[in-house]
């Protein structure tokens, strides 16, 4: 997915959503931005539109999903009925196999995430995936290809990624390149740059 500069997309957004701009020098561009205060200026008030539509495009770019795919996630939620739409459309997103590879700490952003996929260096259950939006299931367990666990590029990565705590729904053992879904992820209790919410009011308009 094309993307234009990153810290001019997070700017107008309000949110740091890409892994760059997750900075001290990201905000100290916000304050810039805004006169050398934050909230300086004031922002223009957004319709209902407005605000749910920044509310998606945050998510989509989040994880780095086109519109197309991002809508038939939300559209497929909404036609079944889910009880709990936002936590289901979290857990969605969060099971992506792109998404997982980057949670344990294999790649330090999505898309470098889904390049690892896309060029076949992750197993699921012993097969390799090379489609970044497979989705993972519970009792799934991903490893390091052989043949690419001996690059130096997982060398230096595995060793960064002792000092990574993954999520409490995976199972990491960094010695033995293997990781365990063990439960979903849910939405509850995580600090989320996107309103769910708002979302479901866009799509449902």
């Amino acid at each position: 997915m094309k993307l234009g500069p990153k810290y001019k997309i997070a700017r107008r957004l309000g949110a740091p959503i890409f892994e760059k701009t997750q900075t001290q020098k990201f905000a100290a561009s916000k304050k810039s931005a805004a006169g050398g205060k934050e909230g300086a200026k004031r922002p223009k008030a957004k319709s209902d539109f407005g605000r749910q539509l920044i509310e998606k495009q945050k998510a989509r770019f989040t994880y780095g999903i086109t519109e197309r795919q991002f809508s038939k996630y939300v559209k497929d939620i909404i036609e079944k009925r889910a009880p709990k739409a936002t936590d289901a459309l979290y857990e969605v997103l969060e099971r992506r196999l792109d998404n997982t590879v980057y949670r344990i700490g294999l790649a330090n952003s999505r898309a470098a995430a889904r390049q690892l996929v896309s060029h076949g260096h992750i197993t699921v259950n012993g097969t390799r995936v090379t489609v970044p939006s497979y989705r993972i299931a519970k009792g799934d367990k991903l490893s390091i290809r052989d043949g690419s666990a001996k690059k130096n590029y997982f060398a230096a990565v595995l060793e960064k990624a002792k000092d990574i705590n993954p999520p409490a729904w995976i199972a990491g053992d960094v010695a033995k390149k293997t990781w365990v879904i063990q439960a979903f992820p849910k939405a509850e209790g995580e600090s989320l740059l996107f309103d769910l919410g708002a979302i479901f009011e866009y799509y449902r308009r």
